[in-house]
């Protein structure tokens, strides 16, 4: 079987749910994570930091289609948007991070991205008296660990929401939705786009085969499914990603291959473009509010 998913939680009748306003994180942490998360410290070549890739003023993903790491080594994936990352099932395009924490470390060690390893972070950390100064008054620790370090990234991704997209208040009866707007989503709905992207995250939620609504190479080589599993069932199968912000992360798919909004929404639906894009801009939310503390 191809396709994973999770329960669909609906909403005033609704299979897409809004995100809340506020959630539940330890703002300490959380800011100690912020302050790693900008940090090109955590790079072999002090080039890198997790905001290279995840760019908060980009939408909290790559304009690149693949991003470039320490020494200038090529991802081998499009990055995807780090925003509401929570309310992922799984982490990365083919789901081999269980949580947040675990990705946050993914990246660290990647060869191609930071290129760094436990020991050496920890070493580069406890040289800056700021940080020791940090991490004891978070951590109530003498010695900078690395768990700690991943930690509080990943409670800094916790607080990466975007609340209030105009769809979320459209949910809660707040505003209206044009016309235009409100034809997109029926039409997202009756193309069965809805049937993957839907959830509190529009996406996010399920594994999905590429190529299975449009023609795709059989012969691609990105690091999905089959590559994890071991097992060619799963070749070109990925997580549906989400469609939160989604006017803001091109470009599209794992291979970055739709370099427009247009050009992804064609290339999936076919039918009334301009109606589903319309929909889709309501789906952009408020930037975090951690994001600028």
């Amino acid at each position: 079987m191809l396709s994973v998913c999770i329960c669909i939680i609906s909403f005033a009748g609704e299979p897409i749910s809004p995100i809340p306003k506020t959630v539940e994180y330890n703002k300490q942490k959380a800011l100690l994570g912020k302050k790693l998360f900008y940090d090109t410290l955590l790079s072999q070549d002090n080039t890198v930091s997790c905001a290279v890739c995840h760019n908060l003023s980009n939408g909290g993903a790559d304009s690149r289609k693949v991003s470039l790491g320490a020494d200038r080594r090529l991802g081998n994936i499009q990055a995807p948007t780090v925003y509401n990352s929570r309310y992922n099932f799984t982490q990365f395009w083919n789901g081999r991070a269980a949580d947040l924490k675990e990705q946050a470390k993914g990246p660290l060690e990647n060869p191609n991205e930071h290129a760094m390893n436990p020991q050496l972070i920890e070493k580069r950390l406890d040289a800056s008296k700021s940080y020791r100064k940090l991490f004891r008054k978070v951590y109530h620790t003498k010695k900078i660990r690395f768990n700690e370090v991943i930690d509080a990234i990943a409670e800094f991704e916790k607080a990466l929401i975007t609340p209030n997209a105009k769809f979320d208040r459209y949910l809660r009866g707040e505003v209206a939705l044009t016309p235009t707007e409100k034809e997109g989503y029926i039409l997202f709905k009756q193309y069965g786009c809805i049937t993957c992207h839907n959830g509190i995250n529009i996406g996010g939620n399920s594994f999905q085969k590429m190529g299975t609504f449009f023609s795709y190479d059989a012969n691609t080589t990105y690091p999905d499914r089959a590559v994890l599993l071991k097992n060619k069932k799963y070749h070109n199968v990925f997580k549906v990603p989400t469609l939160r912000n989604i006017a803001l992360t091109a470009p599209y798919f794992h291979d970055g291959s739709a370099k427009t909004l247009l050009a992804a929404v064609e290339k999936m639906s076919y039918h009334d473009a301009r109606n589903i894009i319309a929909f889709l801009k309501t789906l952009t939310g408020d930037k975090p509010k951690i994001v600028g503390q």
